[in-house]
């Protein structure tokens, strides 16, 4: 049976597994599943309808899963769909999406931490990082093990791509790449994340690819990208790289644009 203190709230619609633990005066809405081994520390809100997996840990004062601050919302039921092994940390906060027809979806072993804000149709991959007062407004995509440092900001429907790292403060207004690090105000492109690709277990010649293709599309500010796209394609050595033609398909299919 869960373990419920006595001060906390917990609504009768809620679902909630077996070893759930909630603390002092912490607020479970209706219509919030919460998976094996979640916890909630204290103070800590849930609303609905949203379901958690498991193993989510809470810390005080995060609100997760209440109604969409989109001004276009009418009140109609709207979702959040998160998995497994999250920590939101203190005054963190997710808000569900804003029509029925989509939701917002957080993945797994993600770290939100103190004051990050993560908007409506969000969809966040695994092993991301929101750091200390990092912003993401509606309908972005995060990719898996992307890092926002503190303060960053996202516009709309911007798309972060895997393993890329935003650097503190920055304006994120485009789409920034895979592998890449972007930083400054607005944001542009500024290297390969070659330490956080080696730390994930690139090889040297993955991450050799990735620095050729950034030093034909990004380096030069003023060529032609497509044409350039285009080179590192058809280079013997590298054209065939699996994450070339991730990094590629990736710029290729952005709609926002990308920063360079």
């Amino acid at each position: 049976m869960a373990e419920i203190h006595p001060t906390a709230i917990v609504d009768p619609t809620a679902e909630l597994a077996d070893d759930v633990k909630i603390g002092p005066y912490c607020v479970v809405g209706p219509h919030v599943r919460l998976g094996a081994g979640c916890v909630l520390h204290s103070h800590v809100v849930l609303g609905g309808p949203s379901v958690f997996g498991k193993g989510n840990e809470f810390y005080p004062f995060a609100v997760i899963g209440l109604r969409s601050q989109d001004l276009k919302y009418k009140g109609e039921p709207t979702f959040l769909e998160v998995g497994d092994f999250n920590v939101f940390r203190e005054n963190c906060n997710i808000n569900r999406s804003t029509t029925p027809e989509t939701k917002t979806v957080i993945g797994n072993y993600n770290h939100f931490l103190i004051n990050s804000h993560c908007g409506h149709e969000c969809v966040v991959g695994d092993h991301v990082i929101l750091s200390g007062f990092a912003g993401v407004a509606g309908h972005c995509h995060i990719g898996d093990w992307a890092i926002l440092s503190g303060f960053a900001a996202l516009h709309q429907f911007v798309r972060i791509g895997a393993h890329a790292m935003v650097g503190g403060c920055a304006r994120v207004a485009q789409d920034v790449a895979p592998y890449v690090i972007a930083e400054g105000f607005p944001a542009v492109v500024r290297a390969v994340n070659t330490i956080g690709l080696a730390r994930r277990g690139f090889s040297e010649e993955d991450i050799k690819a990735l620095k050729f293709a950034y030093r034909k599309i990004f380096l030069d500010k003023n060529n032609d990208k497509e044409a350039a796209m285009d080179l590192v394609l058809a280079d013997e050595t590298y054209g065939k790289n699996p994450h070339i033609l991730h990094l590629v398909n990736f710029l290729r299919s952005s709609e926002r644009g990308f920063i360079h």
